[in-house]
């Protein structure tokens, strides 16, 4: 065990920035007495709200009808009333009762929400046109305390960047040419920021109230339950014995959080406390093992199926079902987990760390083939689930719903007792000396009913494709009949003295406990949706997203790949100190649609779907980037480390993660997008794979061995290979054949559904400046009888006319994509692009893989040699 060289007072510090990071995720208050209760009753409130709209009760009960805005108004409402209760308004103010003005601003937050939902018909028959003053005064008011609540709530970086826009969306005419628009007034600013659903109450709140809600309240739920314990200590049973087990375990307990978990600093908290001091104990210092957790509990938010709430945020911003979102999402966050992992293998094999016992020794053989017989297990049980619920759906047709409910009881009953045979598992004591590591079935077995709410969500999900609201009801429902069952019944399968009583007392004690931590937990997200709003309507105000479209493509220069690290950056710098949901509404909204046309006319067709994963990943890594790296300051607090230090640490680590954004973004296949075969599949993921470990390795210097310089450049030209390797093809042969653009009508009118058409055009754009770039354009439906002039103007949106054999655009239409790539009246389209057929890209796996095959060797061999030199040296003596 190490000792602890720490001060009391440097101890006391860390533990109170801790405490303040934590507070920031679900408030600093703790009242006691009435006030307390009330709040209670608030937050339990809110959840029973929540969860009868989302519910089939209004239409059975043919009562309490919400329109989706109306669900919004009050959806804020409870958030910003629970705001000012809980959170103070500055480090000294009380935390043990609330004071009058923050009663006051409670109220007024109220009546600034609900008078929407009261004069609803009058407010909404007013759109677009002149306010009353009443209207326009509490707009005003409602403004300024979702703005002063988010100040409480989540720190001054949303806050800034809010009123920056809104100070954009006011004085544009002010502004510099490079960014200056029209402007707008006040009342139209207010109009759209609050009367509407185009700025707080917009979509970010409609997912919020709609899904994001119900899988923060299930996440809840299941850490009360003991869930959380059990993925922690299950993670630490089965790789703990491994070098750096602790460390490993942590990556693989903050993934398993992650897929509940909606917040990196609650994961770094909740697990951190755990696993960080194991890692100190065996030999890691207190800002390598922090970094490690943060990385981790970072890539939690990349993990679906809730990805920080992004991922229901992503099926309203690219238009796609939740189903697609998390399949695409899936095997880039399993990858990025593998490149931790094994930045950690290397880390400790760096170190020489010690290797833990565990209670019960087995061979590596043994541990092997209880590895494959659990999969094996795991692959049998799932297709026997699924076959055999295809086949009570077609013996009970209708009554097949309660058929599985009675069968998945009986199974929550076997499995709960065979669960009270075991032990029952201990939340470890993080200070306690680490002997060895316990075995993993009793660990297993006596937690394994856990997985039975979280399969019945996976299930609604990816078999039944339910919508995300109604899986996770489903969800909600198996896992409160699992808490306010499982200590009576455990007590009775274990003929314990227990008091049946007092045991389902105390299961329902959890059931509620649960539900109003779960309120809690969700009003910092429901502020940073409601906040990050106000900068959704300002992009939809003022058309910024165009004008960011021009910064980054006069900085770039026409490089593709400058233009993909500007937009990285940007990333990075727009979500620093904003929590998850709020920093990708904030790129997604500033950044996504400038990346897509900048890409469309650098002649890149990137699906939407990777351009808001790409974006969505920059965003999160400014968590572990200095000096606004509030992740990381969290995990340094549980660590005990110095924070910059960890900071700096955990953004190297992130490095892993920041490559494969550029892997789908030239390889959309690793989104599992336009492949036709499987074989295609596999071979996309294990060089994607391949290409993570080269990288890792050559961004720590340790492969095998300690790596000489020109192995690491090998190991990183391997990876840019293996994610690139068309880059290599370009060089040798050319991508596209060009054509004389003189029968663009008729190649248009021949080219089949959903082709593409890539040009060369020439004009002038805003600046006045002669330009010529590359666009792509998707042609849509080939329709019988459609011309090829149709075509062209119905889909791309212009028309060409030919003069003295140069062909120029007539006609373009309004917010086609076509006026949009920058395209205007009498540009000229100086050629047509097409594909030239070329030898497969895949050719050049072959000599990366046969260069890493070569590293490989070298490696070993040196390794092999200085084992023996050891060997002898230590005969020697």
């Amino acid at each position: 065990m190490i000792a602890n060289k720490e001060t009391p007072s440097a101890a006391r510090v860390a533990d109170e920035r801790l405490n303040e990071l934590i507070a920031e995720e679900v408030g600093a208050r703790s009242p006691t007495g009435s006030i307390n209760k009330l709040l209670a009753f608030v937050a339990f409130s809110w959840a029973m709200f929540q969860l009868y709209v989302a519910s089939s009760l209004p239409f059975i009960l043919e009562f309490g009808f919400f329109d989706d805005t109306e669900q919004r108004v009050i959806h804020l409402g409870f958030a910003l009333f629970l705001g000012f209760s809980l959170y103070p308004a500055f480090k000294t103010s009380s935390r043990t009762h609330v004071p009058m003005g923050d009663w006051l601003l409670a109220i007024g937050a109220l009546v600034s929400t609900l008078f929407i939902v009261v004069f609803y018909e009058e407010v909404s028959s007013r759109a677009g046109g002149s306010r009353t003053f009443e209207e326009i005064a509490l707009s005003i008011t409602g403004l300024l305390l979702v703005l002063e609540i988010s100040r409480r709530a989540l720190g001054w970086p949303l806050v800034i960047i809010a009123v920056i826009f809104i100070g954009y969306a006011l004085f544009g005419p002010y502004m510099p040419d490079l960014i200056s628009h029209r402007g707008a007034s006040l009342n139209r600013l207010l109009d759209h920021l609050w009367l509407t659903t185009e700025g707080v109450f917009g979509l970010p709140l409609g997912v919020s109230s709609s899904f994001v809600f119900l899988f923060v309240l299930f996440g809840a739920l299941l850490e009360k339950a003991g869930a959380g314990n059990f993925f922690i200590q299950l993670s630490f049973s089965l790789l703990g014995h491994l070098r750096g087990g602790p460390a490993k375990a942590a990556v693989v307990a903050s993934g398993l959080t992650g897929l509940i978990s909606g917040s990196a600093i609650a994961n770094v908290a909740t697990t951190g406390t755990f696993t960080i001091p194991l890692m100190k104990r065996i030999g890691f210092s207190s800002e390598k093992a922090a970094s490690i957790e943060v990385s981790a509990s970072i890539n939690g938010q990349i993990m679906p199926p809730v990805m920080g709430a992004a991922a229901f945020l992503m099926t309203e911003f690219v238009g796609i079902s939740y189903f697609e979102v998390i399949t695409h999402a899936f095997l880039p966050a399993i990858i990025s987990y593998i490149g931790l992992f094994y930045i950690v293998h290397l880390e400790s094999a760096k170190m020489n760390l010690p290797i833990l016992e565990k209670l019960h020794k087995s061979s590596v053989i043994q541990r092997l083939m209880n590895m494959s017989l659990s999969i094996c297990l795991i692959v049998l049980l799932s297709g026997v689930v699924y076959v055999g619920v295809g086949f009570v759906k077609t013996l009970f047709g209708e009554l097949t719903s309660y058929v599985c409910a009675v069968i998945l009881f009986v199974s929550y009953l076997i499995l709960l007792w065979k669960a009270a045979q075991y032990p029952e598992i201990e939340v470890d004591d993080p200070n306690a000396p680490l002997l060895k590591i316990p075995d993993t079935l009793p660990i297993l077995m006596a937690g394994l009913y856990f997985a039975i709410p979280i399969g019945v969500l996976i299930w609604g999900l990816m078999i039944e494709r339910f919508s995300p609201g109604h899986a996770v009801i489903w969800a909600i429902l198996t896992l409160v009949i699992i808490m306010l069952t499982q200590h009576p019944l455990i007590s009775l399968f274990r003929k314990t003295n227990k008091s049946l009583k007092a045991e389902t007392i105390k299961g329902v004690y959890e059931v509620f406990e649960g539900t109003i931590s779960g309120s809690k937990n969700m009003v910092g997200i429901a502020l940073a949706m409601g906040s990050a709003g106000i900068i959704v309507g300002v992009v939809s105000l003022t058309g910024v997203g165009l004008i960011m479209t021009e910064v980054i493509d006069s900085i770039a220069g026409g490089s593709v790949i400058l233009m993909l690290l500007l937009t990285a950056v940007m990333c990075m710098v727009l979500g620093m100190g904003l929590p998850t949901t709020a920093n990708y509404i904030v790129v997604a909204s500033v950044m996504a649609q400038p990346f897509v046309t900048l890409a469309s006319q650098h002649g890149i067709v990137v699906p939407l779907i990777a351009v808001h994963l790409f974006v969505f990943y920059f965003g999160l890594i400014s968590g572990t980037t200095p000096p606004v790296a509030v992740d990381a300051y969290a995990g340094a607090a549980v660590a005990r480390a110095d924070p910059m230090k960890t900071a700096i640490n955990s953004f190297f680590y992130d490095i892993r993660t920041s490559i494969l954004p550029f892997i789908f973004i030239f390889n959309p296949g690793l989104l599992l997008i336009g492949m036709d075969y499987w074989w295609e599949y596999v071979m996309v993921a294990i060089t994607a794979i391949i290409a993570m470990l080269a990288f890792c390795a050559a961004t720590k210097g340790f492969f095998f061995c300690l790596s000489r310089k020109w192995e690491s450049a090998a190991l990183l030209l391997v990876a840019f290979t293996l994610i690139r390797p068309g880059y290599w093809l370009n060089q040798i042969e050319e991508p596209y054949q060009r054509i004389n653009p003189i029968n663009i009508v008729k190649i248009v009118q021949e080219e089949p559904t959903d082709s593409s058409v890539r040009l060369l055009v020439k004009g002038e754009n805003f600046s006045g400046d002669i330009i010529d770039k590359v666009v792509v354009f998707s042609l849509g439906p080939q329709l019988e009888g459609q011309t090829g002039e149709d075509r062209l103007y119905n889909n791309v949106g212009f028309n060409i006319e030919q003069n003295e054999g140069q062909v120029l655009v007539d006609d373009i239409k309004y917010d086609s994509p076509a006026q949009l790539s920058g395209m205007d009246y009498g540009w000229q389209v100086v050629e047509l692009q097409v594909p030239n057929e070329r030898m497969a890209k895949e050719w050049f796996y072959l000599p990366a893989l046969f260069a890493l095959f070569l590293v490989v060797l070298v490696q070993l061999k040196r390794k092999t040699l200085s084992s023996t030199e050891q060997i002898n040296e230590r005969l020697s003596k």
